[in-house]
């Protein structure tokens, strides 16, 4: 029984075994802001109630999912302090999110909020002791270079909202680079997918008391703005959340961080096929290094080269242990 526990961490130690996971959770939120902008438009919904219904179905799809399939409710109170953790936290980054885009616009929103989350949890990771390596940093500064070119710099807006902007899509980013690193630590007796989807419920429902607070929770339920609300609830948010913190249980957090790149690059390119929103040289040049950021991302992630230690894994074994024990 040792050996088959020893062989199994040593599997999951092995660089790059997160990495499609983390891949694909980057490709579907490529399409959250689409789905999202199309759902707003065609039912009349303000953006943070867009956030709002998006975090509670997303929320509730998994939660449903696990009781399908007979998984018990998450017990014990460092669970249920790791699930509203989670909750507050998405709450606070897609709330402030949102708000940033309402006082600007996306792009800023998003160039400020994807391009600061990494740099974050790489100055955590420094911070906690966690070494990241060259590659790291590299792949972080071309990002934030792509990320300029791709979206872009505001105008016609004031310096006093494209400043108060910019500090609501930072917060946006901690709250989300928080959750990043706590997905890192497992906790015993709960598992990814149920503190994604008791936590997503949980922020959710807060959302929509903050939405229904500023008047914004009228819902017209045509089947159009119902496909797109089940279509964003299960690809960007259920689906891909869930496919984010697999990830992370083999990957170093700024490995993460620095793949949800592939968000903004997929967004762009489906507003170009779908929409018909055309790309500037300087737009393409930027999805050029973004695209080249993240290639170096994943080969590095692959060759464990961006640094980090095992603790992480050792947490891992020590909760996978005690579940066997209870």
């Amino acid at each position: 029984m040792r050996v088959c526990r020893t062989k199994s961490a040593a599997t999951r130690r092995r660089p790059g075994t997160g990495l499609p996971y983390l891949v694909m959770s980057g490709l579907l939120w490529g399409t959250g802001g689409l789905t999202g902008s199309l759902l707003g438009r065609t039912a009349g919904l303000s953006a943070i109630s867009v956030a709002a219904y998006r975090l509670t179905i997303g929320g509730v799809l998994i939660v449903a999912l696990l009781a399908a399939a007979g998984r018990r409710r998450p017990a014990g109170r460092a669970a249920w302090t790791r699930i509203a953790a989670v909750g507050l936290l998405a709450a606070l980054y897609q709330g402030c999110y949102f708000t940033a885009v309402s006082l600007t616009s996306v792009p800023l929103a998003t160039l400020v909020t994807i391009g600061t989350a990494p740099v974050i949890v790489l100055g955590a990771e420094r911070v906690t002791g966690r070494r990241a390596g060259k590659l790291a940093a590299a792949a972080a500064g071309l990002a934030l270079i792509g990320l300029g070119l791709l979206v872009g710099l505001p105008s016609g807006f004031s310096q006093t909202a494209v400043l108060a902007s910019a500090g609501m899509a930072v917060l946006a980013a901690a709250g989300f680079a928080a959750v990043t690193m706590l997905g890192s630590r497992p906790v015993p007796g709960v598992d990814d997918a149920t503190v994604t989807g008791f936590g997503f419920t949980a922020g959710g429902l807060a959302l929509m008391l903050l939405a229904a607070a500023l008047g914004g929770l009228g819902f017209r339920p045509e089947p159009a703005a119902l496909g797109l609300l089940l279509a964003l609830g299960t690809g960007p948010t259920a689906v891909a959340y869930t496919l984010y913190f697999r990830g992370l249980r083999t990957a170093a957090a700024s490995t993460a961080a620095l793949l949800t790149l592939l968000e903004p690059l997929t967004g762009t390119i489906l507003s170009a096929f779908i929409l018909g929103q055309r790309l500037s040289t300087t737009g393409i040049a930027g999805a050029a290094i973004l695209a080249l950021a993240v290639i170096l991302t994943v080969r590095a992630g692959r060759a464990g080269s961006f640094g980090g230690d095992d603790s992480g894994e050792r947490d891992r074994e020590r909760a996978e242990e005690l579940q066997r024990h209870r």
